[in-house]
């Protein structure tokens, strides 16, 4: 039961589309609102998973931990976020800045996850024909 729970959890952070789908078919069916909603609610989930996905897959394809580089990025981003929010609204909404960080958050991990797949396909693509 062990090896099958780390295997399904193994996928879901290699394939955070999968998580993705999974996600807004269950929250879809089960909340009955809009699709919209169980699409943002499926993009909070994935956010989570694709955070461990992206220094994952750059590990395995180049050797390097960027765990450091990622965390810090993440940080600027609420930092920069909380910022603006600071000098636009008279009072910072916690909760409303969060959610927004977050999913910004989900925008720049699935660009970055996007990327890396795309050059670690098209490397080994060249390093096969080489």
């Amino acid at each position: 039961m062990k090896m099958v729970f780390a295997y399904v959890l193994g996928t879901l952070i290699l394939l955070p589309i999968i998580t993705f789908f999974i996600a807004y078919l269950i929250f879809r069916k089960f909340l009955k609102k809009k699709a919209n909603y169980s699409f943002r609610l499926a993009a909070d989930v994935t956010t989570f998973f694709l955070f461990f996905s992206v220094v994952i897959s750059i590990s395995t394809l180049w050797g390097t931990t960027i765990s450091i580089a990622a965390i810090t990025i993440s940080f600027l981003i609420a930092i920069i976020m909380t910022f603006i929010d600071w000098r636009t609204q008279k009072e910072i909404k916690v909760i409303p800045l969060l959610r927004r960080i977050w999913r910004v958050q989900f925008v720049y991990l699935f660009l970055v996850y996007n990327i890396v797949w795309i050059v670690g396909i098209v490397q080994n693509i060249l390093l096969f024909i080489t």
